[in-house]
């Protein structure tokens, strides 16, 4: 039995959570210990907390029983449209508006946060195509 939407979101939103501070964490250990620019330092940091989005989305948001091969190739391209949307309003915000980045990047985090939803839940992890419902 599918969880609801309302139930799911909030289950997303806590795994978000817990992305986001592996994400920040990245973030902000390259950014200050190591000197990487704040673009290429929040995309890394995107990256490694999308794998532990991936993981807890599976097997906890989602409950997924499909074939992880497929399941992560979905999430792996929703992600990296979700990725370029995270660069693309990191830099307009960074450069173009002249906001500290912390700040930048709470704001693409919750815009990237709607379109992850709503494609993992609609796509990545469907019951549809690709499951059989018992």
């Amino acid at each position: 039995m599918a969880d609801g939407p309302l139930r799911q979101f909030l289950l997303f939103a806590l795994v978000g959570g817990v992305a986001a501070v592996v994400h920040y964490g990245t973030l902000v250990a390259l950014a200050e210990l190591f000197r990487v620019a704040p673009v290429p330092a929040s995309a890394a940091g995107f990256l490694v907390g999308g794998v532990v989005s991936y993981l807890l989305n599976y097997g906890h948001v989602f409950r997924s029983e499909q074939d992880h091969g497929p399941t992560a190739a979905k999430f792996v391209a929703v992600a990296a449209v979700g990725l370029g949307l995270n660069s693309a309003i990191m830099w307009a915000l960074v450069h173009g508006v002249s906001l500290h980045y912390l700040l930048a990047q709470v704001t693409a985090t919750g815009l990237v946060m709607l379109w992850s939803f709503a494609a993992n839940r609609y796509w990545t992890f469907s019951a549809g195509a690709g499951s059989s419902a018992s």
